[in-house]
């Protein structure tokens, strides 16, 4: 009995090319400003939870909440009681809650930047038209940009009360536009910080925890010799101790050039020669964090 052979040679070309739709890009090519400005928002956007899940809105929404309720609090209380003034400087208002801003640059640095290296997405970015400037702008620019919605975000609250409270325009005005001098320098200087120190490592919490360390413990370390040197007499060494914490730099900026009073043991701010110095180490600190941050990012990328 003949068994028949099931595999036979195909009979004539079985050859055919399927169209599947690729096709290839015809259409603007945006290029490196376009990229910049898409991270920047992105991450802009990242710093509030925007675009990520609940969980991940949680914090930076109740820290916001936390920041803007104390100074609706004392405008209604300036308005129910028709005082002749609001109870805190809106130069005030961001040493008061610098606890807060800490805790909020401590959690979003490290989720801004710590998950690219972790994930190593980082090389990843600059295959695209963006380089390393790019993409230190971007991040640095968009944890500025949500520091400074996080403190300028109260003190519009403080400014359109007093308004409603029938204060003084005048007044008001120009402590208003020193209170967002001053938390712009605020946001830039935090931001810097941030940044440098959860670039360093890969582990968000790791990151987190050294933010808060340095940003934290400096401002109660600095506090505590600055009252030990009031307590002994040396009241000229307060305004030099104050260099050594960000929190006491803008403090006492502010409160040599700006109007503010300040927080310093006995009040000692700075005067305007110490206040240069001041200004020329929060610029300085600012310049030394982008620098840094391209140091870093020159050796991530490759």
């Amino acid at each position: 009995m003949a068994v028949e052979n099931p595999v036979t040679a195909p009979s004539g070309d079985q050859t055919r090319i399927h169209n599947i739709g690729y096709r290839t890009y015809d259409g603007p090519r945006l290029g490196r400003s376009y990229a910049t400005r898409s991270l920047y928002s992105q991450s802009l956007r990242g710093a509030y939870g925007l675009g990520r899940s609940v969980k991940s809105k949680v914090l930076p929404m109740l820290l916001f909440v936390v920041m803007c309720v104390p100074a609706a609090i004392m405008v209604a209380v300036a308005v129910a009681t028709k005082a002749n003034d609001l109870p805190v400087d809106y130069t005030r208002y961001a040493i008061i809650m610098q606890a807060v801003i800490s805790l909020y640059v401590a959690s979003q640095a490290p989720q801004s930047v710590s998950r690219d290296l972790r994930f190593k997405t980082v090389p990843l970015y600059f295959s695209r038209p963006i380089e390393t400037a790019d993409y230190v702008r971007a991040k640095y620019a968009a944890l500025a940009t949500a520091m400074f919605i996080l403190t300028a975000a109260p003190l519009i609250v403080l400014y359109v009360g007093a308004l409603l409270a029938k204060l003084d325009f005048a007044d008001q005005t120009k402590g208003f536009g020193q209170g967002l001098v001053s938390v712009a320098l605020l946001s830039l200087l935090f931001a810097g910080i941030g940044l440098v120190i959860a670039s360093i490592t890969p582990r968000r919490g790791f990151g987190i925890a050294a933010v808060i360390a340095v940003l934290t413990i400096s401002y109660g370390a600095v506090s505590t010799v600055q009252a030990i040197a009031d307590a002994q007499g040396s009241s000229g060494a307060i305004p030099w101790i104050g260099l050594f914490s960000p929190v006491t730099l803008i403090d006492g900026l502010q409160s040599a050039f700006l109007g503010a009073s300040s927080a310093f043991p006995g009040a000692v701010g700075p005067s305007n020669g110490e206040g240069v110095v001041y200004v020329l180490a929060v610029l300085g600190l600012i310049a030394a964090s982008y620098g840094l941050l391209m140091r870093r990012y020159k050796k991530v990328g490759l």
